[in-house]
């Protein structure tokens, strides 16, 4: 049983609105690709990594009004926007 209403599941509110949990998953092969197209966000990316045997998902947090940008960098670097998971980070269970 949770603590928290229904109604309203937590989260974390700054200026650049919510606080967020990003995942992406690709082959291992682009792992290395993925993480350097990440480097050059304008915002400091502290990723976590969680392996399965065909997929590699990268976690990190972002602000929710970041998610355009990063949506941009994957997209001019060949990779499929579609490919992001958002969930809230308080809510965010491991991949």
């Amino acid at each position: 049983m949770s603590d928290w209403p229904d109604s309203a599941p937590p989260s974390l509110l700054g200026r650049e609105g919510e606080l967020v949990s990003v995942r992406i998953s690709v082959e291992p092969k682009v792992l290395e690709d993925v993480l350097e197209t990440l480097a050059g966000l304008d915002f400091p990316v502290n990723p976590q990594l969680y392996h399965k045997p065909a997929l590699v998902t990268v976690e990190f947090p972002a602000w929710s009004a970041r998610l355009d940008d990063v949506r941009r960098v994957l997209r001019e670097h060949g990779f499929s926007p579609a490919a992001l998971e958002v969930s809230g980070v308080l809510t965010a269970t491991p991949a």
